[in-house]
């Protein structure tokens, strides 16, 4: 969603970190930079105007341009007065209230209400281990009523049953009257909507408040209409009175204007964002996640929430008990292929690794997108379980019916077993005898310098069970990266070596899979 304006804004910034004194001229050319910046990424002119006015006003002082870092400063003037932009603190959806708490959805059509209305009951039944009912009162659209019993029967969420000939008003009395009496904690009303706002619309949404009495009143905007969004949640706002935005799309290649107006526009927080068609793919916004993003440096914490909420903490840890004997077969390398798809695949991980989102682009020129995993998943299943527990069987016969099967050629299996056997290769070295292992050694040097005690053994062969850190200790974890040098331009990854730019293997030492890069990420070609 960001990119254009991460790419923007850091080489803008970078230019100032470079530099030993800044002059007054020095930051005025640059904050036009990122006026112009932001004015490109859709954001309102008059939220950009009065943030380039808070930067500059704080920049210009005396304090910062002769600090010893001058650039630095002023890149975390940006960053602090981004996160205040965005919102401070993330707020979540309220359910401090008595049962069943009514939380009512609007938003124009097509912009995801139907979707966004299951996957918050599927994260309220899953997560906060809440009852909930989902009621649809978008008597107007054909087979809206029907969409959300069926999302609700995937989820395995409650659907109230469908009266044909009821009004929307009378829907909404009837679900709250079921949740009473069914014992449900939630009641997620899903309202009908418009191709734009209207008069009807505007009086449906204040008669059934006016029934329901909701706790919450989210609107539901698609991030990549821009400015339009913003209008549609002031008209909201003025009508309905909104509690929260729900951003949908956020996994979209808009240009993330939406997001940044929004909150600033409206003064209502941003609740939660969609980053994908699946269930779980619906994240809280944290303000200080999304900054840190936008300016490259990742988000250490989300990362490891991914992490916690996607990894079979039995299945790493059978993994980390094959590296310590030094095994590594094709299966475990599936598995590991697969762990990273349901973390965001590779442009999903990138993005949150500190100094590492310019490594997306290097990796897309390369040939090394996210559709890589799923053709070398299918080479691996096309081979006999013998041969993927023993690869030395395959010879080239065997390769041309495994070719046949996948879809691919002889040459992407040579390079699939040319990566496994260095991958098998520094398995073996992470699970050696001599000091704890190799693997050890660097995961403990990262672990102890971000808190996490000692130990994150098995990281290759996925995280850690991280289900078990405590929320608060996860939102220090952040902090605690910036210290060690993570999020910093510039900074190294502590535990290997203080590689330039947080980047291992560009450089520095070189480990198997992107060239010298993490292990069990796929190669990069080679320098000629």
């Amino acid at each position: 969603m960001f990119e254009n304006l991460q790419d923007r804004l850091g080489s803008i910034l970078n230019g100032l970190t470079g530099r030993g004194a800044l002059s007054e001229a020095d930051v005025s050319a640059a904050l036009r930079e990122v006026r112009r910046a932001l004015l490109e990424a859709d954001v309102a002119l008059d939220v950009v105007r009065s943030f380039t006015d808070r930067v500059r006003e704080k920049a210009v002082g005396a304090e910062i341009l002769k600090s010893i870092k001058p650039g630095q400063m002023v890149v975390k003037i940006v960053h602090d007065e981004l996160i205040e932009m965005l919102g401070g603190e993330g707020v979540g959806i309220d359910l401090h209230a008595a049962a069943p708490v009514v939380v009512m959805m609007v938003g124009l059509q097509g912009s995801g209400k139907t979707t966004t209305t299951a996957k918050i009951a599927h994260r309220l039944s899953t997560r906060d281990k809440k009852k909930v009912l989902m009621a649809s009162l978008d008597t107007r659209r054909p087979a809206a009523q029907e969409q959300l019993r069926q999302l609700g029967a995937q989820a395995n969420i409650d659907t109230l049953p469908v009266i044909s000939g009821q009004s929307p008003t009378d829907i909404a009395t009837r679900a709250v009257q079921a949740a009473k009496l069914g014992g449900h904690d939630v009641v997620i009303l899903d309202t009908a909507g418009r191709t734009h706002i209207d008069e009807p619309l505007m009086a449906e949404m204040a008669d059934i408040k006016k029934r329901s009495n909701p706790h919450e009143i989210l609107l539901v905007a698609d991030s990549l209409t821009g400015q339009d969004a913003v209008n549609l949640a002031r008209s909201f706002d003025e009508r309905v009175g909104i509690t929260g935005l729900v951003l949908t799309r956020m996994d979209g290649d808009g240009r993330g204007g939406a997001a940044l107006s929004m909150r600033a526009v409206t003064g209502k927080p941003i609740k939660l964002i969609g980053v994908g068609e699946k269930m779980s793919e619906l994240e809280e916004f944290h303000p200080r996640r999304i900054a840190d993003r936008i300016l490259g440096m990742g988000d250490i914490v989300s990362l490891v929430e991914r992490a916690a909420e996607n990894i079979d903490a039995e299945k790493a840890a059978a993994m980390a008990a094959k590296m310590a004997k030094g095994k590594f077969d094709l299966d475990d390398l599936a598995d590991q292929l697969r762990q990273m798809q349901k973390m965001g695949g590779m442009g999903g991980i990138m993005g949150m690794m500190p100094g590492m989102s310019g490594m997306k682009d290097k990796m897309a020129a390369a040939g090394l997108d996210d559709k890589l995993f799923g053709r070398q998943i299918a080479i691996i299943q096309s081979m006999t379980k013998a041969e993927r527990a023993n690869p030395d069987l395959l010879k080239h016969s065997r390769k041309k019916r495994i070719a046949a099967g996948s879809g691919t050629d002889a040459a992407a299996i040579n390079k699939l077993l040319k990566m496994h056997r260095q991958m098998a290769d520094m398995m073996k070295m992470m699970g050696g005898k001599g000091k704890g292992g190799m693997m050890k050694q660097m995961m403990g040097g990262l672990a102890g310098k971000m808190g996490l005690g000692g130990g994150m053994g098995g990281f290759g062969g996925g995280m850690p069970d991280l289900s078990n850190i405590d929320p608060r200790q996860l939102e220090a974890l952040q902090k605690q990266a910036e210290a060690a040098g993570l999020g910093k331009p510039g900074g190294g990854m502590p535990g290997l070596g203080g590689l330039p730019g947080g980047m291992p293997g560009l450089g520095g030492a070189k480990l198997p899979g992107l060239g010298g890069g993490f292990p069990g990420l796929p190669g990069l070609p080679k320098k000629k």
